[in-house]
Parts: C-alpha cells; structure tokens; sequence
C-alpha cells in the first residue's frame, strides 16, 4: 500500500485540481448528474438500513446512528473511485490550486455551480425514479423514518444548519484527502469510510445528501415544502459546506504545506 505524505497529498491534489476546472462544460455536468446519483444511492442505502431498525432506535439511538451513517460511505467511494465530480469535495480541492495561482477563481466558481447544478439533477433523479416511483420506501418502518428525516432537516435555525455544514464538509474533505493519501483501491475505501461514517453519525449537514433526503421526504408527503427545501436548510448548509471544505482543508493544507513555496 502506498502511502502519501501530507504534503505530497496537496501537490496531488493540485494537480486534480487543475484536471477538474479544465473539464468542458457538459462533461462537468454530466459527472455532476453522476455524483449527485451516487450520493443519493449511499443515502437510500442509508434509508432502507438504519431506517429499518426502529427497535434499535428506540432502545439505542446512538447505534441507529451509527449503522445509518456506516452504509452511507458507499456515495462517495463511488464518486472518488469510479469518477464523478461532487460539489463539497470541489470546494477543497481546487483551492491549493488557486491560492497558488495555477488555477482562476472564475474556473473554480464554474466548476463549483455546474458541479452542484449536476450534483441536484442526479439526486433528484435517484429521489424521485428510483426511490418514489419504484416505492422502496413506500412501507412502514422506511416511511415514518423517510419523513421524520426530512422534517428535522428544516426545524433547526440558520445558524445551526451552517454550522452543521462546516462540521461535514470538514470531514467529507478529509475522507477526499485521505484517499489521495493512497494509491490501494482499499486504502482509499478505508480512508474514505471512516470521515464520512463520522459525519453521518454526528447529524453534520451534507448540502448534497440533502438533494435526496428532502425532496424524497416531499415527494412521500412530508410536510416541507419546496421554499424550506432551498431557503431553509440548502442556503446555509451550502455556505456552510464551502467554508467547511474551502477554509478548514484546502485553504489550511495549503498554507502549511506550501504557502512558503509559493511566496
């Protein structure tokens, strides 16, 4: 298993980065369209599993949790092996990148707005043909579970929801940069398992799970609405998603491990 320093990690790194914003328009959206899918995919995995063990819940909430949140990885093992390009881990990776100056903050922008336009295409699409067309979680206990999520989703503040935000991307990041750490396809799962497996478990706030979760919850009669899907729960857990992944990983990795490089 090859193993890659931290530093060796970020000029890595760097170069996915600059492979990513160099990406033509439709083929950007189309590996958008991919990762929003996959995540959803780990999201009804998620469903079906811990949502399905309301003794558990009842009698060990923590346990659901953590069953809940050890499926989920499979989205983004999904996305970093086989190829797709994610809003969240977009805001880090490109941005050792571009505070060296190799990359522009206007390609960046346009990889992060059609990486996320994809990202919500493809888990809508997974929401509403392969989930409610296909009544996966039609039946008790995935349907009380289905809606409960999706009404939690909105019931907390701007300020928390950011903050929960933060708290994700920071570890959905690091699952990205513990990946590149490894050249092993299951070192890469394993680095990627444990991060994500964590934010989940935690209840962080993941904007593009989110695409999933809240609109399959409509879609089966939760009582949300389409306003409290955007307004209420994706603008701040968007904003706080960047800054989770921008600041706390790409921006830090950068200035420690090759700021003084580049001065």
């Amino acid at each position: 298993m090859v193993y890659r320093s931290p530093s060796e990690v970020v000029r890595a790194v760097n170069i996915a980065g600059l492979t990513k914003v160099k990406m033509g328009f439709d083929k950007t959206l189309i590996m958008g369209f991919m990762a929003g899918a996959f995540i959803a995919f780990g999201g009804l995995l998620a469903i079906k599993v811990g949502g399905g063990l309301p003794g558990i819940k009842a009698a060990n909430p923590g346990l659901q949790s953590f069953i809940f949140g050890a499926v989920f990885p499979v989205g983004l093992m999904l996305v970093v092996i086989a190829g797709a390009e994610l809003f969240t881990g977009n805001t880090a990776v490109s941005i050792p990148g571009v505070l060296s100056r190799k990359i522009s903050w206007i390609l960046w922008l346009r990889n992060l707005f059609l990486s996320y336009c994809g990202n919500l295409l493809g888990a809508l699409f997974v929401a509403y043909f392969l989930a409610y067309q296909t009544h996966l979680v039609a039946p008790e206990p995935w349907l009380g579970f289905t809606l409960a999520v999706a009404e939690s989703k909105v019931a907390a503040s701007f300020w928390v929801l950011f903050l929960r935000g933060i708290g994700c991307n920071w570890l959905v990041c690091l699952s990205i940069w513990l990946a590149v750490a490894s050249d092993d396809v299951t070192g890469k799962i394993l680095g990627i398992w444990f991060p994500i497996m964590a934010f989940v478990a935690l209840g962080f706030e993941h904007s593009i799970a989110n695409m999933f979760f809240i609109p399959l919850g409509i879609f089966q009669g939760a009582q949300v609405t389409w306003t409290q899907f955007f307004v209420v729960n994706l603008i701040p857990v968007t904003l706080g998603n960047i800054v989770g992944g921008s600041f706390f990983v790409g921006f830090l990795y950068w200035y420690v491990y090759e700021h003084r490089v580049t001065e």
